[in-house]
């Protein structure tokens, strides 16, 4: 009992610090936007393990999380976690954030088609409208790659599962055209 909670005071710690970090790097991620997409596609091409790389948003299921770069033990602890090698969120390819069910997206499931999602990074806002929901095997490949701007978004399932859940919940974005 004393680990777990030792645990999620240290994510809530690293969550903080994320979003300090965050917050703090708002004027050069103005500055960012004026930088071509060449040079932005170069510099995330060296993104640090731990790093925040983005902000994931949806008022539906109360969800503002920092998005850190990496899928380690660590990483998920102080948030969503970015799938090292798969796109930023907006840019061309398909982003893979992923966190635990039981933290950051503890109410994932909530989220329906056609409901909404919103991502930042250091140069761009995307709103995203979830097109797919699916329930897998947890060994069963699920994610791909694409040429198009897709946001995956997954967790494992069933959502109150205790102990390792066998499936995952896998939802695909779009981002949302006027």
């Amino acid at each position: 009992m004393s680990f777990a909670g030792g645990r999620y005071a240290l994510g809530a710690i690293q969550a903080d610090h994320a979003r300090e970090q965050w917050d703090r790097d708002a004027a050069r991620r103005i500055v960012a936007q004026s930088r071509a997409d060449a040079v932005h596609r170069a510099i995330t091409g060296k993104i640090v393990a731990g790093a925040p790389v983005a902000r994931v948003l949806s008022r539906k299921i109360g969800l503002d999380a920092i998005v850190l770069e990496g899928v380690s033990d660590d990483e998920l602890n102080g948030g969503p976690g970015h799938f090292p090698g798969s796109a930023l969120p907006g840019d061309p390819g398909n982003a893979v954030i992923l966190a635990h069910r039981d933290r950051h997206f503890n109410h994932l499931d909530a989220l329906q088609i056609g409901d909404t999602v919103m991502t930042e990074t250091d140069t761009r806002r995307t709103t995203w409208v979830v097109r797919d929901r699916r329930i897998i095997d947890k060994n069963a490949p699920a994610l791909f790659r694409t040429t198009d701007a897709t946001l995956t978004l997954t967790t494992c399932w069933p959502m109150r599962y205790v102990g390792s859940a066998p499936d995952r919940l896998i939802l695909t974005l779009k981002p949302l055209t006027s």
